[in-house]
């Protein structure tokens, strides 16, 4: 309780969702249903084009639109991760690319409580740390640690 859905997912995934120089920002969005129209300039197009990593809610159910839609953007080898019942006893990852994810559900199907990510940094293993939490790095109100 309290805790957003996508901080829940993130957690079981046990990654963060900005990686230095490959994507540092995050966008949390649903596709447009039958509950409520999305704005217009609101799509996974618009969003994708940015390159950052996408959380999608309510959208389990449009995989392939979800698919079809960033293939072009980001690449058929790019990750992807639907965490299913985040925080709940049973929650459980379905890991692949967008070239895949569709048959990895079919083997393992998911109707609802489930958040799509979509992003290049679901994957990075090989980047810079970000400097802002390093000790050498020097702010207004910090000065290097001396060890």
């Amino acid at each position: 309780p309290g805790v957003p859905s996508f901080a829940a997912a993130a957690a079981t995934l046990k990654r963060e969702l900005t990686v230095p120089e490959v994507a540092q920002s995050l966008v949390l969005t649903r596709i447009s249903g039958r509950a409520s129209k999305m704005p217009e300039s609101e799509n996974l197009k618009a969003f994708g084009a940015t390159g950052a990593t996408l959380a999608i809610h309510l959208a389990i159910h449009a995989i392939g639109q979800v698919v079809e839609e960033l293939t072009p953007l980001y690449g058929a080898d790019c990750p992807v991760a639907i965490v299913v019942r985040a925080s709940w006893p049973e929650e459980r990852v379905i890991s692949g690319t967008l070239s895949d994810i569709v048959s990895r559900l079919a083997e393992e199907p998911v109707e609802r409580t489930a958040m799509i990510f979509v992003g290049k940094g679901l994957a990075s293993s090989d980047f810079r740390e970000s400097a802002l939490y390093s000790t050498d790095y020097v702010r207004r109100f910090r000065t290097p640690t001396v060890e």
